[in-house]
């Protein structure tokens, strides 16, 4: 992930809203798939507070790869690896920001108020890792205090499979789900609707070149297997998932809706934000030689927030309430090169436009847990909002909105966009 002209403070473009824009300056062009005015679904690029029709200016941009920029899924196009991206980006940078280019490029510009955004990709698997280490520590507190984190948490990367078919873009409505539940002095689980409906402050890593099965991706080659990232909020019903979680893992209390933002931003734009990543304390262990190397900046610099908005709080016209913010390399003991290399290690192929989730972002901080369940320490300590209302877990008419966004000294800062997910009951 080199740093080029893309990247120069310095560029503006012609796009007036892109200039000074939280997520999308010309420093940013994510991917992404929209529609409008009754079109089929199609690959665009926001800019300020627009989209680029790709297909509307495949002439324009010119390249072998414009083809596969014309299907109304991502998959084709983030197979193909890092050079047609960095092509893109650049062709895009320059299309954007040079002047003589706009007559060619400006009637090819949807407003994003105006379009309709859909998943980036046809995901033919979703996993869900655990890598925050003060999310697993907090957790782990309520069921075990005197051993919060299990043994193997420090050499493996914890991680299940979700459900690809539930995932759905920014918008889709949250619909409290039914199950099973066991109060603790209870002698049988009831049926019903979750009472500990909860959210999870989480990146989304979208896979770009797999790898065949039986033939792993080393940690060295894990970097050019990443397309992108996303915001993910992995919506949880706690009082579900104590009464089954054991011995299996979750099931019914995770798989009715994971929400992603719908834009891939790329590894490309990240280049400048990338650090170091988890310092691991003295004494922990090394990670095992096949999870060890990578790149010399894995972590992520994306600062993740996550606020809440009632609709008590929505009549009286405040503004959403702030729940959590934190560094994502902060909480993230095993870096995504890491999480990709173990994925494979086994032979398991990954394919291009799956979906991984890292798990539950919390900082060491109390001002950067990223689950109700932490916040409100199980149920236990009622988070009270500016409205005085108070909350345990989600209620119906609550909205979860997430957001990130990377900065660094010297460059223009770039975001994810929102993701935004409201309780219907």
């Amino acid at each position: 992930m080199r740093i080029d002209e893309t990247h120069d403070p310095a560029r503006t473009s012609w796009v007036e809203s892109a200039n000074g824009h939280a997520d999308f300056p010309v420093q940013n062009l994510p991917l992404c798939i929209f529609a409008s005015e009754g079109r089929e679904r199609r690959a665009g690029v926001p800019i300020g507070d627009f989209l680029v029709d790709l297909p509307a200016i495949a002439d324009t941009l010119g390249g072998a790869w414009v083809d596969e920029l014309a299907q109304p899924v991502l998959n084709a196009f983030l197979a193909l690896g890092s050079g047609p991206r960095v092509a893109l980006r650049k062709r895009l940078s320059e299309l954007l920001s040079d002047e003589a280019y706009r007559d060619a490029v400006e009637g090819c510009l949807i407003g994003q108020s105006e379009a309709t955004m859909h998943l980036p990709t046809l995901i033919g698997d979703y996993t869900d890792f655990y890598v925050g280490i003060h999310h697993a520590i907090n957790v782990g507190k309520q069921f075990r205090p005197d051993n919060p984190l299990l043994p193997n948490y420090k050499y493996v990367p914890i991680g299940y499979h979700g459900r690809a078919s539930s995932v759905r873009v920014s918008g889709q409505p949250v619909v409290r789900p039914n199950g099973q539940r066991k109060a603790p002095e209870a002698e049988a689980p009831e049926y019903g609707p979750s009472r500990r409906l909860d959210y999870e402050l989480e990146l989304g890593v979208w896979i770009g070149p797999g790898n065949a099965l039986g033939d792993p991706i080393p940690i060295d080659q894990a970097e050019s297997a990443v397309a992108g990232y996303c915001l993910l909020n992995d919506w949880s019903a706690r009082d579900l998932q104590a009464w089954e979680y054991q011995p299996l893992g979750p099931f019914l209390a995770k798989n009715f809706l994971t929400s992603v933002s719908p834009f891939v931003v790329t590894p490309e734009a990240m280049a400048p934000f990338m650090t170091e990543g988890f310092r691991r304390p003295e004494g922990d262990p090394e990670p095992l030689p096949y999870l060890a190397g990578g790149s010399e900046k894995p972590g992520l610099g994306l600062t993740v927030r996550a606020l809440l908005t009632t609709r008590q709080m929505r009549d009286a016209g405040m503004p959403p309430h702030q729940l959590s913010q934190g560094l994502a390399a902060d909480a993230m003991y095993w870096s995504v090169e890491q999480i990709v290399a173990h994925h494979s290690c086994n032979g398991c192929n990954l394919q291009a436009g799956d979906l991984i989730g890292t798990g539950t972002l919390s900082t060491a901080s109390p001002d950067g847990l990223g689950s109700l369940l932490e916040i409100s320490k199980g149920g236990k300590q009622p988070l009270t909002l500016p409205s005085g209302e108070t909350r345990n877990f989600l209620e119906d008419g609550d909205e979860l909105i997430l957001t990130a966004q990377a900065a660094a000294q010297g460059f223009v800062s770039i975001g994810l966009g929102e993701c935004r997910g409201l309780v219907v009951g």
